[in-house]
């Protein structure tokens, strides 16, 4: 078994309608916008999941015991570069927007959406978009925050 690199094996799209979030199309996901490009290498930020413990001690245990509480994700948003002319994510990605982040890792990003690939896929609500200021070089940034509105599917399978 080979390890495999992040760099240019990660895809991610702005897609505003999925019927099915566990099984997404390849109709629906090509009707998105593709992000990889325009999202900083370090802009993909807190879409990881974190399970919360729930305590299940007796008062007769000797020993703290807990099993699996609710899953959440914090702080979840796109670093993206600022593009001049025609700037598509920022003019889509605004405030209130509903739709989905769909996040295809471990394949090239050129790779054309196909069937049976994996994917997650996370129902959110765009909050503010908010201007990065200005640092020596680097260039012009903003962070939309994604509201993850519903429970996301991790393990889609595009169909």
């Amino acid at each position: 078994m080979a390890d495999i690199p992040v760099d240019g094996n990660t895809r991610v799209a702005w897609v505003p309608a999925i019927a099915n979030k566990a099984a997404p199309t390849t109709t629906e996901l090509n009707a998105g916008i593709l992000l990889q490009s325009v999202i900083t290498a370090d802009g993909l930020v807190g879409f990881e999941a974190e399970t919360a413990d729930v305590d299940t001690t007796s008062l007769a245990s000797t020993f703290n015991t807990v099993t699996i509480g609710r899953d959440t994700f914090s702080g979840t948003l796109l670093r993206i570069k600022k593009q001049d002319g025609t700037d598509t994510a920022y003019n889509t990605l605004v405030r209130g927007a509903t739709g989905h982040i769909v996040i295809r890792r471990d394949i090239a990003e050129t790779t054309s959406w196909a069937s049976s690939q994996k994917v997650e896929v996370y129902p959110v609500v765009v909050g503010q978009a908010r201007r990065l200021a200005p640092e020596a070089n680097t260039v012009a940034r903003y962070e939309v925050p994604t509201k993850i509105s519903a429970a996301p599917e991790l393990r889609a399978t595009v169909a």
